[in-house]
């Protein structure tokens, strides 16, 4: 069963700056679409921006110019670097990853990491 662990989330300023990191335990990423979503409270879970295996990205807009997603197929790890953040993107942000595994679909979530973008 393949694990997604979460980490860099916390607490910053609006205009300040994280990047989330989410490590893989097995070298999925090169072989795998993968995403980050995100959840606010009463909210519902929300992608924010993906990238497949052949490294095409697409973004939310509300986050699009600000946010850049990329991987390290070697450190089997995804970063989220997010830049200007606005009190809006306060949330737990989730990774991802869904697809064919041994033959049956099937869909991994971190643990999630909370962003906390204080005004």
């Amino acid at each position: 069963q393949v694990q997604l662990v979460e980490s860099g989330g916390g607490l910053v300023q609006a205009g300040g700056s994280l990047r989330l990191s989410c490590a893989a335990s097995e070298n999925i990423f090169s072989t795998h679409a993968m995403g980050w979503y995100r959840q606010a409270p009463g909210e519902q879970r929300d992608l924010v921006a993906a990238i497949t295996s052949g490294g095409i990205i697409e973004y939310a807009d509300s986050v699009k110019g600000r946010f850049t997603i990329s991987r390290d197929n070697a450190k089997n790890t995804v970063y989220l670097q997010m830049n200007s953040l606005k009190p809006e993107d306060t949330a737990v942000y989730y990774c991802n990853v869904a697809g064919i595994f041994s033959g049956w679909f099937r869909s991994y979530w971190g643990q999630g990491t909370q962003v906390t973008v204080s005004s």
